[in-house]
């Protein structure tokens, strides 16, 4: 059986705008076992990677009381310009959802 994915062990993982320039990552971790995986996965590198963005250019903000951990980073196409296919920013959180947890239990 494969690792479980991010999505496997969150309440919700979800994107939004952040202004017509930025948006945001966010994940809902259902308990402080999934609030560590996301974590340790949820790194500048590992971001940069996914969304092909220069780390320094993104804020992460964990919030262990929580279980949430929150990306903010520039959008790569303004919203609503000519070419913005996703205007609520909505889609962009499946590459973040998908990422596998090493050795992860399932909820």
């Amino acid at each position: 059986m494969p690792d479980p994915t991010l999505a496997d062990l969150a309440l919700e993982v979800r994107a939004k705008n952040a202004g017509p320039f930025w948006m945001t990552l966010e994940a809902f971790m259902a308990d402080a076992d999934g609030y560590r995986a996301a974590d340790e996965l949820i790194t500048p590198e590992s971001i940069a990677a996914l969304y092909h963005v220069e780390p320094d250019t993104l804020q992460i903000f964990r919030m262990p009381e929580l279980n949430v951990v929150k990306v903010s980073m520039p959008r790569p196409i303004a919203q609503a310009s000519l070419h913005d296919r996703d205007v609520h920013a909505g889609q962009h959180h499946v590459p973040l959802a998908a990422l596998r947890v090493p050795g992860g239990a399932r909820r």
